[in-house]
């Protein structure tokens, strides 16, 4: 048997964000559609070193390959450890074609591609100010994301516990490319002043308690939650969801069960999970996206598989010779 192995250099040359946003665009709608298998996701904790691993998986249909993603967060060590590999597979006969050693890449790439996919169809066509509450690599692609859909905006509020991290952020910020020349990045003091008056808020935190009250949130924003992807994981008060003129979700299913929706659904803020809308819907056109400068929507991204595998195919599809061949 052979296969391919690439690294996380040759990964990152494969995976510019405009592209990825495309391609985990039509995955939400394959999903949604009905033409991709979606599989539970496996969670697995270790915590005597905060760790957190998940186990993805997915195929979209008429795709040439399927992928397995594993992916790792160790939030009890200084600094935080990130890591992760991704399985591919021939859809044809499950023979293993590649092994991306990315080191978590992927997933931060996708995840972003993710935000934006969301933006893209939920934002403000005028989006000026951004909050962004997480100071993690997530701040950083989830910027990105945004960047790839709406590049307009000229000011960027950062918020994280340490205040250190934060400022940290926000420098890199300022010398990322791809970001609006000119825009301004500053370190906020609390996460009220970093929501107040922004167009779009990402929240993208390891958070056990809700970190945004729904009174702070502008009228016509939207607010991205990113980190709530386990059970006991909550960035927004259930409020930002009552309030909301239209939420939205990756996965109903999985956002019952795991998301900010789990939360708001458990304290009886919202009623029911068909309440919310799939993201995938609105890229089919199935459901309407955003519909007025007045609408509130909340966007709750828990993560799918189908993300995982739109990117592989990806970056398989642009490697061409890169990477090792093994023969086992």
């Amino acid at each position: 048997m052979g296969f391919r192995i690439l690294g996380r250099e040759e990964v990152a040359r494969a995976l510019d964000m405009p592209s990825c946003v495309d391609a985990v665009e039509r995955a939400f709608a394959a999903y949604s559609s009905g033409a991709a298998e979606l599989p539970g996701v496996i969670h697995l904790d270790v915590p005597e070193s905060g760790g957190e691993i998940h186990v993805k998986a997915g195929h979209l249909h008429g795709a040439p390959r399927y992928a397995v993603k594993v992916a790792s967060g160790f939030y009890g060590v200084e600094p935080p450890a990130v890591d992760g590999l991704v399985l591919v597979f021939d859809a044809r006969d499950g023979a293993l074609t590649a092994l991306l050693a990315d080191r978590g890449l992927l997933t931060d790439v996708r995840t972003g591609a993710a935000g934006g996919v969301a933006a893209r169809h939920l934002a403000p066509e005028r989006v000026e100010t951004v909050a962004l509450i997480g100071t993690g690599a997530q701040a950083r692609y989830q910027l990105d994301g945004l960047a790839a859909v709406r590049s307009g905006f000229s000011l960027v509020r950062v918020w994280g516990r340490n205040p250190e991290r934060a400022a940290r952020c926000a420098e890199d910020l300022r010398a990322r490319p791809g970001l609006p020349p000119g825009c301004r990045f500053e370190v906020a003091p609390s996460v009220r002043e970093a929501v107040e008056g922004a167009e779009v808020v990402v929240t993208c935190t390891a958070s056990r308690e809700p970190l945004v009250r729904a009174e702070w949130v502008r009228p016509g924003a939207l607010v991205t939650a990113v980190g709530a992807d386990a059970p006991d994981k909550r960035e927004l008060e259930v409020d930002v969801l009552a309030r909301a003129d239209l939420i939205v979700v990756d996965s109903r299913d999985q956002c019952a069960r795991l998301g900010e929706l789990h939360h708001a659904l458990e304290a009886g803020a919202v009623a029911t999970a068909a309440q919310a809308v799939e993201l995938g819907e609105i890229c089919a056109g199935r459901h309407p996206g955003r519909t007025s400068a007045e609408q509130t929507i909340v966007c709750d991204l828990t993560g799918v598989g189908v993300q995982d595998v739109a990117a592989a195919n990806l970056v398989l599809e642009r490697a061409g010779e890169a990477g090792r061949e093994v023969e086992v």
